[in-house]
Formats: structure tokens, sequence, C-alpha cells
């Protein structure tokens, strides 16, 4: 375009004009108080990290062998760690934090590893047990440890790290296990068969495992203050007493005694069995509590399904739904026992209500989802694990796992759980998802190297904790599988034979 000089004196004025005009309104806009757009920027998120769990498996190639522990992760079912342990372990239990596990083995000695994936045989820390000691099992609170020591008839309390024996108390004859409430006890209860029973390389085994109904006497439940390490008088217990759990409010024990079918109650508060006739609650109600809850027509339990003979050898409390839930190790049944406190912490009117659900053959234990919706027994006899809807009170599904199944565990630290079956014949732990589009499958197996002694989680879920802080050997608390083709042709196997077997 062409300009003439008169146009193109215009055309400049205004431009002129419109610059002054942009650099005013910009130095305006820097200035004072006047509005300016912030932008800020917006980091990309992932999800909450899960928290850490952890099964941890501890086999034994032979029985003198060096064991081995190995870590699983939660995450992915992988193996995270490995590494060489004592010889011959023959207990093994993590403790209430699930950050340390720990073993007997065979040459004397108890070893304390980590459960994490830097668990390194350079980190492993031994401790050399007392030359006359005979530990049957393990009880890991938070701090320190316990055993279950059948010479002298004591409860070993070992502490410092590595540990040592600090004080042996002595307690009611034939200890069997140690169990307690964890952090903040005011007492620990040594439970004990009470009558004398023959060693380990006896021929007769024990009578609790070989024939628990015709133990002599029933059984002892020793109280121990915590603040002193001393004992208190003796609690009657049933006859038989193999295994103990307590309440989430740590105020009440339930010691299950196989040799009569019952469950002893044991009120922690004043140290004596949960019975209390003829009190009465702060609104002058009359309070009813049950020193003994019964598992079998034999024990007085009437109701559908109920067996001639239970044999309770296992149980866990759920705090979900407050209920304990029992493995009938000789009723092939689990029993779901409501165990819930009123207002003013007492039995509820509806505690000891009991449902029975036969199961498969044999259960040696079993565990119960977080949320109380479901039971998962390890049938030892017909290799299976029972699925049991505890709301329905019916089985779902029974699914074949590899071995004869002796332990059951469960963990869940997200929307769903899993559950790790372990059998003593057997190299591999199977893995059960319990959520998803496909529940209840098994998911994978994991072979480890040398038979399963047994399997614990590192937290039973994300924000209550572990529970599995007791452990349990063949004959003392746990039952003694004898498989069938050996007593056809030999009916004298021992206690000895049993836990020697593969």
């Amino acid at each position: 375009m062409i300009l003439f000089p008169k146009y193109f004196g215009q055309t400049r004025a205004r431009l002129v004009q419109a610059g002054v005009a942009f650099v005013a309104t910009a130095l305006i806009a820097g200035c004072g108080s006047a509005y300016r757009p912030v932008v800020t920027p917006i980091t990309p998120s992932s999800p909450a990290g899960q928290p850490e769990s952890f099964a941890a498996v501890v086999s034994a190639p032979s029985p003198t062998a060096p064991g081995i522990a190995t870590i699983i992760d939660y995450s992915g079912d992988t193996v995270m760690a490995v590494s060489p342990i004592g010889p011959g372990p023959s207990a093994f239990t993590v403790d209430e934090g699930g950050d340390a596990g720990y073993t007997i083995n065979s040459d004397g000695t108890l070893t304390n590893f980590q459960i994490s994936t830097n668990l390194q045989a350079k980190n492993l820390l031994f401790s050399t047990l007392p030359t006359t000691a005979q530990p049957v099992n393990l009880f890991s609170p938070v701090a320190g440890l316990w055993i279950a020591d059948l010479y002298g008839n004591n409860a070993d309390d070992m502490t410092g790290y590595p540990e040592s024996l600090s004080y042996a108390i002595p307690v009611a004859t034939t200890p069997v296990t140690v169990v307690g409430p964890g952090t903040s006890a005011q007492r620990y209860y040594a439970i004990s068969q009470n009558f004398d029973a023959p060693s380990v390389n006896s021929p007769n085994g024990v009578a609790c495992n070989i024939s628990p109904r015709n133990a002599p006497v029933k059984g002892a439940a020793t109280p121990i203050e915590v603040s002193s390490n001393t004992p208190d008088a003796p609690i009657a217990v049933g006859k038989c007493p193999v295994y103990a759990v307590s309440s989430a409010d740590r105020n009440r024990f339930f010691v299950l005694n196989r040799g009569d079918d019952t469950i002893t109650v044991i009120n922690s508060q004043n140290n004596t069995l949960d019975t209390c006739t003829g009190l009465v609650n702060q609104n002058g109600q009359p309070v009813t509590c049950h020193p003994s809850l019964p598992l079998s027509q034999a024990a007085g339990l009437t109701g559908t399904n109920v067996p001639a003979i239970a044999g309770p050898v296992y149980a866990e409390f759920n705090s979900t739904t407050n209920q304990l839930v029992v493995a009938d190790y000789d009723g092939n049944s689990i029993s779901v026992i409501d165990v819930s406190l009123d207002e003013y912490g007492n039995d509820s009117p509806t505690f000891g209500t009991t449902f029975t659900i036969p199961v498969g053959k044999n259960p040696a234990s079993v565990t119960v989802l977080n949320d109380g919706s479901r039971a998962y027994t390890a049938n030892q006899t017909d290799g299976t694990v029972t699925i049991v809807n505890l709301t329905s009170h019916t089985v779902e599904k029974t699914l074949p796992v590899i071995g004869n199944p002796r332990t059951v565990v469960s963990t869940q630290n997200s929307t769903y759980g899993k559950v790790y079956v372990a059998s003593p014949n057997s190299p591999y732990l199977t893995i059960i998802q319990t959520g998803g589009t496909n529940p209840d499958i098994v998911d994978t197996s994991v072979l480890v190297e040398g038979n399963i002694v047994d399997v614990r989680v590192s937290t039973q879920d994300a924000v209550k904790g572990n529970s599995n802080t007791v452990s349990r050997v063949p004959g003392y608390g746990e039952p003694c599988y004898l498989p069938p083709s050996l007593l056809a042709t030999d009916s004298s196997l021992t206690l000895k034979a049993c836990q020697t077997l593969p």
C-alpha cells in the first residue's frame, strides 16, 4: 500500500499513541493490588503404597541339616529372601510386631532372624539354651521371649539381644505352651497338662496326644505375674489342654481342652475362672458367666451338627465379630462361638452361643479373614481346605491342596486377603486368593527348600497386627499326625516317631 505524506503522518501518530497506551497498561498491571491469576501445577500421584506384609516359612531339608527361612512378599507372591538357620528346627513363631522370627533347633540353640527383605545369614542371632532344657513351644510378645520347658516344668523367660535365660519360673507339670495378651500385659499363663508325661524318647509318647480322653487328670493354667516374674496358684482347666487364645480386650483367655471337648474361660482381670453366679451388673440384673464352654455331645452341647467328640486343638479370636472360631480335630468340624460382652464388660446374654459346621477330616488349624466373613480350615487327613461362610454357617467350597496340611494362616493389607497353607510332608506353600472376580481359588504354590515346619505372617492385617505369636510342636499342642498307611502296619507308633515323620 502506498501512503501519501498527509496520511502517513496521521498513521505514525496513531501508532505512537497505541504504544504509549500499551506501556501504560503494562506498568499499571505490574503495580498495586490488581488481580493476577496464579497457576498452581498439579503433580500426578500414584495410589498410596500398601503396608508391607510377608509370609515367613521355615523348612527343613532333613532332621540334622540347617533349616531354611524363606520370606515371601504378599504382593506378587515373590520370594524376597532366603537364609539358612539352625539345624533341624522343630518350633517356629514370630513376635507380636511381626518383625522377628524364632526357631528352636535340634542342637539346643535358638535362632532369631529378621522377617524382611534384608534377611541375611550374617545378621542371624543365636542363643544357646541350657543343656538340660527340653523346650517344646515358643511365645513371643513384642519384647522378650517365653519357652515352655519340660525340664523342671518351667516357663523360661528369655531377654536381651540375643536372648538369654533370665528366669526359669516353676509352673504346673508338663507345660506345653505359654500365652498372653502381649503388650502391657499384667500376667501371662503357662498351660500345662498337669501329669508326669514321658520324655520325647519314651516308647509310650504323651498321653494327651496318643489318647487324650484317657488322661489321668485335668490340666492347669499357671498365672505368671509379669512385674515380678512369679507364679500364682494354678487354675484348674479341662483335660489335656493344648492351646489358648485371648480376647481382643485381653481380659479373657480361652483354653482349649482336647481331652474333654471343652474350652475353659479365664477372667484375667481377677485371675479366676469366668464364673460370677449370684452377681449383678450396674443395672441390678443377674450376670451369667461361663467358666466352661462345651463343644461336643460328650461335653453336653446340643444342636445341629454337634459331633460325638470334638477334640479342639486350635482357635482364632475375630475382633470384628467377637467370635471364637475353633478347629475340632477329632470331630471333623469347626465351632463358631459368640464371646461378646455387654456394655459393662460382663459376658453378654448371647455369650457361649455355638454353631457347629462339619468340614474335612481332622482340621488341624483354622484361620478367619479380618472382616469375619469366612473361615479356612487345614484338613490334615484328607488333604483339603474347607471354606466356611461365617454368616450362614455353611460350607462354601472345599479345595484340594498339596500334602496333608497342618497350618493355615491369613493376612490382609488391601481390599483382599490371602490364605497360606503348609503341610509337614511337602515343600510347597499353597496360596489362596480370597477376593477379586474369582475368589477362593488356589492362586499359586511356592516351592521352598525342604519340607515345611511351619508358616507365619508378619501382619494378620495392616491395622491390628499379628496374632500368630505361639508356636505348636507335634505332640505338644499340635496334633501328632500318623498317616493311616503307617498305623495300619504298626499301631505302636509313638510320639517320637510322629515328630520325625516328614
